[in-house]
Formats: C-alpha cells, structure tokens, sequence
C-alpha cells in the first residue's frame, strides 16, 4: 500500500514528516558535524518559517501526539516484572534461630 500526502509518496516515517511539516526534519534537528556557519543559516531560517508560520510548533506537536496515539502502544505492551517478597531482618533472625 503506498501513502500520498498531498500528492507526495512518503515511503519512510522521515518523509511522512517532512510533509506533513512542510520542512526537512534536518532543519529543526540539525545533523552530525555541521559547522557553526551551517548551524546559524539553519536556525536564521527556521526562524523565518516560524515567523511566517507561529502555528508549526503546535501542528507539529499535534502530530507528533497522533502518531504516538495510532502506533506507540504497541511498544508499551509490556508485562510488569513482580519482585520477590523481602523478609525484614527479624523474620530472617527467627527463621535461621
């Protein structure tokens, strides 16, 4: 099954958000061994996108808490581990006594 957002195939979870955001992820996290240049033209723009756009952070958010919703719970499907009883040093004093 192929997924189309806005007439774009996303193929990985990175490109369902990029378009959902309308930006690359890379912008907003930055990437391994960019130069300090590099770093300041990409925070200059994203505060441009944000400047036009002050609901991203918030649409962002909601997708992000969507996508949690739909997929995450099954990587909390978890079975709590139980821990053994400890006796208190009296009850251990009697049982050895």
């Amino acid at each position: 099954m192929r997924s189309y957002i806005g007439g774009n195939q996303a193929v990985s979870a990175t490109d369902f958000v990029e378009l959902a955001l309308g930006t690359p992820v890379e912008l907003w996290l930055g990437v391994d061994g960019e130069s300090e240049l590099e770093r300041a033209a990409r925070l200059d723009a994203a505060r441009d996108i944000l400047a036009e756009n002050p609901h991203l952070p918030d649409d962002a958010i909601r997708i992000a808490a969507a996508a949690i919703e739909e997929h995450v719970p099954e990587l909390f499907n978890v079975v709590p581990l139980t821990r053994p009883v400890r006796r208190s040093r009296r009850v251990r004093k009697e049982a050895v006594a």
